[in-house]
């Protein structure tokens, strides 16, 4: 029977590789920050960061293949229980984040696809200020979807596979429109490129020092995130020690260059000083804002009349906030449970109090659920009510998000040395040089942490301390709480 089950083949990795990394609100992000000069942040982050852990993550899996805790196992049987623990909870802390961020930009979504436009920041309600709006009805946002999901009733899930089909449809329009744009222009780009430095250097006047322009590399690390969740499929694979490796190969090549070509796409259309760095353009709605003005232009470029051109604009927008809502909900109801379950499934269940390694009814870890819950509304008001204006509060989602989702590779990368040493034994190999192993991986520790220090740092010397303390916060406060939480469950149950 496990011979007649169908494998992945080389082609079938590949876009799996792509649907699970690529995403457009990275490339808007990078261009919104860096303009041009993303462009070899990205490509550097492709080369040293993407392809080598993605092989890394693979031979993971390939060790692991049975291990029902992830991650968690991995790093276990690699460094040890506590270390695993803490390395996790951070890990887990980054999916918390990212629902933070999720629930409150999903409202811009929402405006965008009703109103054809980012509407929220002239929401206001009981005298409440537009970004206290947005984080009420985030928290009730997140309450509602873990009641559906505890309920078991998490088949909208499965809207995030309808969403897979949009997203690809709207880098398709994307493209077509771009190219439709520059030749009717003649090759005339909307933001012009005045020499090389346009390149290695940024308009944004927040990414002006060496110290922030080298924080940047967060964000395209996080462009890249998400290759943990490819390192369980080598054994589902024909020749793994071929294909894998093949797939890796082509999909690295697709994904770096797609964000290099988009990034330098938006250029065709989008003037940055015109557009980008208008007031009201945050990393938000930064997607909306391109789609838009791609619309527009392209209007404008084939000699249609304004209001045909503005039209076109608000339809574009509303399809890719249509894509963007199913891609969220379905990803949101599939993370309020799998993460959170996998940590507590795969894990001693000695460190954990009963009540929340208990399932329900629905097979779901009800207790637990709530308790992220009751934790992801907090971290919502408290950022949504700290009097951050809407530029800001977007500013800090996105930091907390960026170093949270890189800051648990630091624990996957700097395991895998001693992961090497213990000889497990599996069937995909991919590093068996000791010295280039652990030289690759120091040189990717130490891109990891120049790059999450110096987000934490750059805010620092701006004077801007709240964003500093949200963005350092999340890894550090679950890091502590996860060590102490360690600390007492072990000693109360006499563990190693």
């Amino acid at each position: 029977m496990e011979e007649n089950k169908k494998k992945i083949t080389t082609f079938g990795l590949v876009m799996m590789i792509i649907t699970a990394i690529f995403g457009f609100g990275n490339v808007s992000n990078a261009y919104a920050q860096m303009g041009y000069g993303s462009i070899i942040w990205y490509i550097l982050a492709g080369v040293c960061f993407f392809f080598p852990c993605g092989l890394m993550m693979a031979e993971y899996g390939s060790a692991f293949k049975d291990a029902k805790g992830g991650i968690y196992s991995w790093l276990a049987e690699s460094i040890g229980e506590r270390a695993a623990f803490i390395g996790t909870f951070i890990w887990l802390a980054s999916w918390i984040v990212w629902m933070v961020s999720t629930a409150s930009r999903i409202w811009i979504t929402f405006s965008a696809l009703i109103f054809g436009k980012d509407t929220t920041q002239h929401w206001s309600m009981l005298g409440l200020s537009s970004t206290e709006v947005i984080g009420v009805l985030g928290i009730l946002f997140i309450l509602i979807s873990t009641f559906f999901t505890t309920q078991g009733m998490d088949s909208i899930s499965k809207v995030g596979s309808l969403g897979g089909i949009f997203t690809v449809v709207t880098n398709i329009i994307f493209l077509i429109a771009s190219l439709i744009i520059i030749f009717a222009n003649h090759g005339q780009l909307a933001q012009p490129i005045h020499g090389m430095k346009d390149f290695i250097t940024s308009p944004n006047p927040q990414f002006q020092t060496p110290i922030a322009i080298i924080s940047f590399v967060v964000y395209a690390i996080f462009a890249y995130g998400g290759m943990e969740s490819l390192g369980s499929v080598t054994d589902s694979m024909d020749k793994p020690e071929k294909t894998f490796p093949r797939g890796l190969i082509i999909a690295s090549l697709f994904t770096i260059g797609a964000y290099v070509i988009m990034i330098f796409m938006i250029g065709f259309s989008v003037n940055y000083n015109s557009v980008v760095a208008k007031h009201g353009v945050n990393l938000g709605n930064i997607t909306y804002i391109v789609f838009n003005q791609l619309g527009v232009y392209l209007g404008q470029s084939l000699g249609w009349s304004a209001a045909a051109s503005h039209t076109t604009g608000m339809l574009i927008t509303r399809f890719v906030a249509l894509t963007q809502v199913l891609g969220f909900l379905g990803a949101m109801f599939i993370l309020l449970y799998s993460p959170i379950k996998s940590f507590i499934l795969g894990s001693d269940k000695r460190l954990w109090p009963e009540k929340l390694t208990c399932l329900n009814k629905h097979n779901m870890p009800a207790n637990a659920m709530w308790l992220q819950a009751i934790i992801v509304c907090v971290i919502i008001f408290l950022v949504a009510f700290g009097g951050s204006a809407a530029q800001r509060f977007y500013l800090i989602l996105t930091d907390m998000a960026n170093v949270s989702t890189s800051f648990p590779y630091l624990f996957l990368v700097g395991a895998f040395p001693f992961f090497k040493k213990k000889k497990i034994e599996h069937s995909f190999v991919a590093f068996k040089n000791p010295f280039w192993t652990n030289l690759l991986v120091i040189i990717i520790e130490i891109i990891l942490s120049a790059g999450i220090i110096f987000t934490c740092v750059q805010p620092i010397l701006d004077g801007d301390f709240e964003t500093a303390f949200w963005t350092i916060a999340g890894p550090f406060f679950f890091g502590l709480v996860a060590f102490i939480f360690y600390q007492v469950s072990s000693k109360k149950h006499k563990m190693k």
